[in-house]
């Protein structure tokens, strides 16, 4: 057992990574606003539905990441989260629009109302694109 703690101890030594090390770059998550939504009009409960996405690319330096998902009972609120990476000299982009999808299942019957964010109003207060589904069985 011990020969094996060594041995981990080691190979954990020789692929760790410095904590000083720069050239891994530096990066942070940013919520970006959804200017489009192409869904169904309706729902079949149990099968998987496509839901596509178009949001505004700001720049070179802003990567597709994920979604944010947030779901309480049949309402579903979604953006879109970029990665950023801010060291590399990147290109801003004027209209550079990116479509991005995920699939959506509904498991229980009635209307599902999707939040889809589109940012903040003068007041800061949050916006949202707001759909209507029904499921039919």
């Amino acid at each position: 057992m011990k020969k094996h703690f060594v041995l981990f101890a080691l190979l954990l030594t020789l692929f760790s990574c410095s904590v000083d090390d720069d050239s891994a770059g530096n990066f942070y998550f940013e919520i970006l606003p959804v200017d489009s939504v192409i869904m169904p009009e309706q729902f079949n409960l149990g099968q998987s539905h496509e839901i596509e996405i178009t949001y505004l690319r700001p720049s070179g330096c802003h990567v597709f990441n994920d979604f944010y998902y947030k779901a309480h009972d049949n309402e579903r609120t979604v953006a879109v989260i970029n990665t950023v990476y801010p060291d590399i000299d990147c290109e801003s982009f004027e209209d550079e629009y990116v479509q991005v999808s995920f699939n959506f299942r509904p498991i229980n019957t009635g209307i599902y109302i999707f939040k889809f964010w589109q940012g903040e109003d003068e007041q800061g207060n949050d916006q949202y694109y707001i759909v209507e589904v029904p499921v039919e069985n």
